[in-house]
């Protein structure tokens, strides 16, 4: 049921992304991709961080089966980028709803 929610929330967000103009066709570079400070914010907008790496990382975990992130915290970072745009206040909800069905588990 875990994995079905999940997956669930993840298709929303890239949805959200997608109705907001926030989902790219352009990858970020090789260098950014690989990057491992926080939310690669000093590389790559937050919106690419979901897209290219937490969105298929979770996709992957989910679909070899391995146990998820129990301790998240991304909804913080979601309200830190967005709060100031209430028409994206959609996508901080999913965050806060992924971290609190995620930290329960």
């Amino acid at each position: 049921m875990l994995y079905a929610n999940t997956t669930e929330k993840l298709h929303q967000l890239e949805t959200e992304l997608k109705v907001h103009g926030l989902w790219s066709s352009v990858p970020p570079s090789t260098e950014a991709m690989a990057n491992t400070s926080p939310f690669s914010c000093d590389v790559m907008p937050f919106e690419n961080w979901v897209q290219f790496i937490f969105i298929p990382k979770m996709e992957q975990l989910i679909n070899s089966q391995n146990a998820l992130p129990s301790n998240i915290a991304i909804a913080p970072m979601a309200h830190h980028v967005w709060n100031h745009q209430p028409d994206l206040h959609g996508l901080i909800n999913i965050f806060d709803e992924l971290d609190r069905m995620l930290s329960e588990q």
